[in-house]
């Protein structure tokens, strides 16, 4: 390995955390934002979005090069694989915590109405899944990876609650319903959230020892 391309592998590790680290505050910025109905959070959540968008042409791009150039093969080539699929991962996230964030506006007018499903749990959860997947990553720990694998099916059964939750509300209070679809536009993008952190450290096992495990389920 060249020292040239020991500082380019350097140099693309610390911006996949540097973006690791402005998505989870992303995701931080739309939680809290929901937690306390805060809906002048949604221009700093844009703002972030911005920087992750451009970061992430960044990242991808310097991938491409590094692969051109420098023919990695074995770890190396594994590494810069991972960072491609992680990269777009980190990206998605960034704009699913948007969408967070634009639902907040519709909770305002209803502040006393109550939650028909454990929203607090889910956003704890997910946001827990995040933050993993970074630490897993600066960490480079598989072990940490496929809790977070496994932490994915408890979201799974938070929004499938939500949903069955949601819809008998929404028949029996009708002039609630854009309430309760905001609800579930928020479940929804947690949940997507979630398989987005669960598809990182699925690629971060791949990356440290080469095992594939997004067939395997449960079966960790």
């Amino acid at each position: 390995m060249t020292k040239h391309f020991e500082n380019e592998i350097d140099r693309l590790k610390k911006k996949v955390l540097y973006l690791t680290a402005m998505v989870e505050r992303s995701l931080q910025t739309s939680v809290k934002a929901i937690i306390n109905r805060d809906d002048s959070a949604v221009t700093a959540v844009q703002e972030l979005d911005n920087e992750i968008d451009t970061l992430e042409v960044e990242v991808e791009e310097d991938c491409l090069k590094i692969l051109a150039l420098h023919q990695p093969v074995a770890a190396d080539l594994r590494f810069v694989i991972a960072v491609l699929k992680i990269n777009n991962d980190l990206e998605r996230i960034g704009d699913l915590s948007v969408n967070i964030s634009k639902r907040i506006k519709y909770f305002a007018p209803f502040s006393d109405r109550k939650v028909p499903f454990d929203l607090d749990n889910m956003l704890e959860r997910t946001s827990k899944m995040v933050h993993m997947s970074a630490d897993a990553l600066i960490a480079w720990d598989p072990e940490k990876a496929k809790e977070i694998c496994e932490a994915d099916n408890a979201i799974d059964e938070i929004h499938k609650q939500a949903y069955k939750e949601i819809h008998k509300h929404i028949q029996s209070e009708p002039e609630f319903v854009e309430y309760y679809i905001s609800l579930l536009s928020v479940s929804r993008n947690l949940e997507r959230i979630a398989d987005h952190a669960t598809n990182i450290a699925e690629d971060i096992v791949y990356m440290v020892s080469g095992e594939i495990i997004r067939h395997q389920g449960g079966n960790l």
